[in-house]
Formats: structure tokens, C-alpha cells, sequence
């Protein structure tokens, strides 16, 4: 099944929740072990609340855990498999570099999707969009406080980030496999994307420790029918506790988050 037929699957089992699997060790409960070993419980403790999981490249690479990234995602291919992978890992380089970024996304890592920088241009996109099956998350407009610096100057009258939207949705899509990342922290702009890009699903983050507003970016960015988000939540859910209930707290968590996106959606 293809990342969009996934992730349209788990909307319609009423979750927009993606948890973010950004790895602290120095944040886990003293008894865990490994890297894999808590992500193994904060997935086996919410798998039935998510519509995706987004583990972030640099916090395994960073702490030489490549092998337990690979190890996280066997996992949830096989014990949860309805349940697609981002890789958040950010790719961006020119067109024969970037076929190799895919090759390590989708067949080395086996992840169903992955996120990219498009500041090169569709070179950069289009190695990763030609794996039909494959979901392309494109950096549009991003939560971090220093995004204005570029993604809203202009061009011919309009912002990059619009610029990008555009791109992405009439030139990217051929596959029908692109969505775009828009942080929460700018509902008005994600209502604009929303505007240009109507049929490309949002990689949201931003909620949570970066202070976005939950029911402006719900009413800002879904489809006119509803759904339409991926929102994703990492340190609140991950590191809601850090003793022996982590989990259980993980969980807890998640529900939470889940049932307030149902009640604005």
C-alpha cells in the first residue's frame, strides 16, 4: 500500500497524530537500556492512536545509532504495518545525489516517506517523487523562529514559501506521493499554502514545546472534508515521564492530543 493510501487510512480511523521519535538517552527512565528499547515501548504504548511515526535521522546518527534507526523501523514494519515511517532526514541535493538519498530512505531504511529540502530546485524533488509508492514531504514553511528570513521574501509578488506550494502542487505531483511541511506556528501562512495546494496533506509540526496553536492550525490546514494533517508531538509525548510510567505517560499523551484534533476536526 502506498504512503497516501496509508496515511488516508489511518485518517479515516480518526488520527492526525504522527509522534516524532527524536531520541535524548540522557531524557530516558534510568532502567532503559537503548535507543530501540524505548522506542519500542513509546511504540507499543500508542501505536493504536497515530496515523504515522517520524523518527529524526540526526538524533541516531548523532549518537552513532544508525543500526537501532533501521532496527526501529523493522519493528514497526512488522509489528504495526499499517502504520507508514517518515524518515525525517531533510535530503536535498542535486539530481544524481539526490537519487542516492532516496535509495537510502526507501530501500536502505525501508521508510515510507521522507522529508526534503527543496531549496534546489525540482532536481532536488523529483528523484524521490519517482518512487510512486513513496510519500515526498517538502519543506514548505517551516515552525523555527528564523523561517521569515527566507521562506517569506518575495517573488514576483508572492512569498517562497507560496512559491514552493505551487511547485509542489502543480509541477511535484505527478505521483500523487507529495505533502508539504507547515508549522503550526504560522496559522495565517498555512491557511495561504492551504489556498494554493489543495490536495496535498500536511506534515505539521510545531505543536506542543514550540507553542502552535492547535484549533488555528486544525481550522487552517485541512481539507474542506476534513483530515488532511499529519500533527506531530515528539518531546511532549516522548519524555512526558521519565520514570518507570514513561510509557503508560507516552500514551496518555498521545490520547490526549489525538481527541483534541477529533473535536476541531
Amino acid at each position: 500500500m502506498s504512503f497516501i493510501n496509508q496515511i488516508t487510512t489511518r485518517w479515516a480511523e480518526q488520527t492526525q497524530v504522527c509522534v516524532g521519535l527524536d531520541p535524548y538517552p540522557e531524557l530516558f527512565p534510568a532502567h532503559i537500556s537503548s535507543i530501540f528499547e524505548f522506542n519500542k515501548a513509546i511504540i507499543d504504548a500508542t501505536a493504536d492512536l497515530v496515523c504515522c511515526y517520524k523518527p529524526q535521522f540526526a538524533h541516531f546518527a548523532a549518537a552513532a545509532a544508525e543500526d537501532q534507526l533501521k532496527q526501529t523501523i523493522a519493528y514497526i514494519k512488522t509489528a504495526y504495518p499499517h502504520i507508514p515511517v517518515i524518515l525525517d532526514s531533510k535530503r536535498g541535493d542535486i539530481g544524481s545525489t539526490a537519487t542516492m538519498y532516496a535509495k537510502e530512505a526507501f530501500e536502505h531504511y525501508q521508510a515510507d516517506a521522507v522529508t526534503v529540502n527543496p531549496y534546489m530546485g525540482s532536481d532536488t524533488v523529483l528523484p524521490f517523487a519517482d518512487h510512486a509508492e513513496k510519500g515526498v514531504i517538502v519543506l514548505c514553511r517551516t515552525s523555527n523562529p528564523s523561517a521569515t528570513e527566507f521562506q517569506n521574501q518575495l517573488i514576483d509578488g508572492e512569498p517562497l514559501y507560496i512559491r514552493v506550494a505551487r511547485m509542489a502542487q502543480e509541477h511535484w505531483n505527478a505521483n500523487g506521493n507529495i505533502s508539504l511541511v507547515v508549522g503550526a506556528t504560522a496559522p495565517e501562512e498555512m491557511a495561504n499554502i492551504r489556498a494554493v495546494a489543495p490536495d496535498l496533506p500536511f506534515l505539521v509540526p510545531g505543536i506542543g514545546a514550540q507553542g502552535g496553536d492547535l484549533k488555528a492550525t486544525v481550522n487552517a490546514g485541512r481539507f474542506p472534508q476534513g483530515h488532511g494533517l499529519m500533527i506531530n508531538s515528539s518531546r511532549a509525548v516522548l519524555y512526558a515521564s521519565n520514570g518507570s510510567d514513561f510509557a503508560q505517560a507516552a500514551r496518555a499523551e498521545t490520547e490526549t492530543l489525538r481527541d483534541a484534533i477529533n473535536q476541531l476536526a
